[in-house]
């Protein structure tokens, strides 16, 4: 994966919000989390800036900004900044060559690692905003007026979680895989994490069976 997937999941992410911004996402809640609207895009939008610094700074982790997006900025703002951060990232991103890595807490990121990982917090979270976009309750709690590519949604899950059989509907395996909605016959996934390094380094099992 690299920054063209990126740019794919933001602009459909960019879509989708384009048409709320009239709307004051800092009182709408996000169903099952602790986040508004405004906080969730916030948070996207500052992690994507923080995979762009990581990658260019190198696997030590020793970069010391004070990285955030103004808590009072308005929809129209917050979109403008998620639009920004994610082109960004995915500059860095095509700018590495396949043997760089940056630091995650999760393990040490290639390119592609960092690029999926942009995927499914654009992903994931546009679902999660659109929980509150959709009215919260009922159906809308499920965010389903996001509509997420399920081939893009099967090529995040494929990198990040490699030990999960594919399901038949790769958009719900990958809100699975991520802890947001249950299966039936699977474990729901709560303390969940991803494989970010390069996939030759995955050891075959999954995280907490080793």
């Amino acid at each position: 994966m690299r920054g063209d997937e990126v740019r794919g999941a933001l602009e459909d992410a960019e879509t989708f919000l384009r048409r709320h911004t009239d709307r004051e996402w800092s009182a709408l809640p996000v169903p099952g989390l602790d986040f508004t609207v405004a906080s969730v895009i916030r948070h996207v939008t500052e992690v994507l800036l923080w995979y762009a610094l990581d990658l260019a700074d190198g696997p030590g982790g020793d970069t010391a900004f004070d990285n955030s997006v103004r808590a009072d900025a308005t929809p129209a703002a917050l979109l403008a900044s998620l639009g920004a951060a994610g082109r960004v990232c995915a500059a860095i991103i095509d700018a590495s060559g396949p043997e760089a890595r940056g630091f995650h807490p999760y393990g040490t990121a290639d390119p592609s690692g960092f690029a999926a990982m942009a995927c499914d917090e654009i992903l994931v979270h546009t679902r999660d905003a659109a929980g509150g976009l959709d009215g919260g309750a009922g159906g809308g709690a499920r965010g389903e007026g996001f509509v997420i590519d399920p081939d893009l949604a099967r090529a995040v899950t494929a990198r990040l979680f490699p030990w999960h059989e594919p399901t038949s509907d790769p958009v719900e395996g990958l809100l699975w895989a991520n802890g947001r909605i249950d299966i039936p016959g699977r474990p729901r996934q709560e303390k969940w994490r991803w494989h970010c390094a390069p996939l030759a380094e995955w050891d075959g099992t999954a995280p907490g069976s080793r």
